[in-house]
């Protein structure tokens, strides 16, 4: 077992994952800088959200190794990895996973509660990261009474609120219309670097993965070298070609045959290989499986 790179707080190593008998993934290896954002695209079923399950240890490897601040992740037990979780990570779904009984408020101030947090300190972290998010008026209501939008932005604001080290976000924008998709990306991305908070984010949009400092695609379970990104869907090829591309990954926890594969920049073409270089410096409801908390 080789230790990882000191200065990537997030390191993969020859990931292989099966799932139901067809490989998810095979031989991913990626390393992630603290601070980055980092974009890991690819078509439906190319294993977004299971390289995203494991990087953040809701799911183990059958083979190779994940290490979080040169801790290794895939020698844990199940009660570690909750506990790191819980403390250590965030969790954004592309389907709000909020839990009915709470308030809006309540929901959003969940992790840091389960973390031990006061009750006054994590009340106003969930309303100021509400109002930044423009969902102030759904702090008194319950899931029930809110939008599909809304409640994607209490869980975006319940992600943020307790300041992860990492930050996983699977589809994060899929149930918001543009213009609110573009605000919650923006407040993301810049809570991220004004916080350190490194961000791993599945996504098929290429405006989303704009935002990021780095794009990794993802085809078949393996990293390609090559990513043609248009507007509309990723289209990693050999040469950089191809059509359009891409629905969403399902919802977290859902698999998909998968690989992965580098590039710097959407739409630009390069060299696959261990990642690294960014810029300088489960899905249950919360309460439902306190245990397994990840937001």
């Amino acid at each position: 077992m080789v230790a990882p790179p000191d200065n990537d707080v997030l390191w993969a190593r020859a990931l292989h994952v099966t799932l139901n008998g067809t490989p998810a993934l095979t031989g991913v290896s990626l390393g992630v800088r603290e601070g980055e954002i980092l974009a890991v695209g690819g078509p439906r079923g190319s294993g977004k959200t299971t390289l995203l399950r494991c990087l953040s240890g809701q799911l183990a490897p059958q083979r190779g190794e994940v290490w979080f601040n040169s801790t290794p992740v895939h020698t844990m037990g199940p009660l570690v990895r909750e506990r790191l979780r819980r403390d250590r990570f965030g969790w954004i779904d592309p389907e709000p996973a909020l839990v009915p009984e709470l308030t809006g408020w309540e929901n959003a101030a969940l992790a840091l509660l389960l973390r031990g947090a006061p009750h006054r300190t994590a009340k106003r972290a969930a309303l100021e990261w509400l109002e930044r998010l423009d969902a102030g008026d759904c702090a008194r209501k319950r899931p029930h009474a809110l939008t599909r939008a809304e409640c994607q932005r209490v869980a975006v604001a319940r992600a943020l609120a307790a300041t992860p080290a990492v930050l996983f976000a699977d589809e994060p924008t899929a149930p918001l219309h543009r213009a609110d998709r573009a605000h919650v990306l923006r407040t993301l991305t810049t809570a991220a670097r004004s916080h350190g908070i490194t961000v791993v984010l599945a996504t098929h949009d290429a405006e989303v993965a704009a935002l990021a400092d780095r794009t990794v695609a993802l085809l078949d379970g393996r990293r390609v070298n090559t990513l043609h990104l248009p507007d509309d869907g990723f289209t990693p090829s050999a040469d950089g070609s191809g059509a359009a591309a891409g629905a969403a990954d399902g919802a977290a926890g859902a698999s998909g045959a998968s690989g992965a594969s580098a590039a710097e920049r959407p739409g630009a073409a390069v060299t696959g290989g261990q990642g690294g270089s960014g810029r300088p410096g489960g899905s249950d409801a919360e309460g439902r499986a306190a245990c397994s908390l990840s937001v």
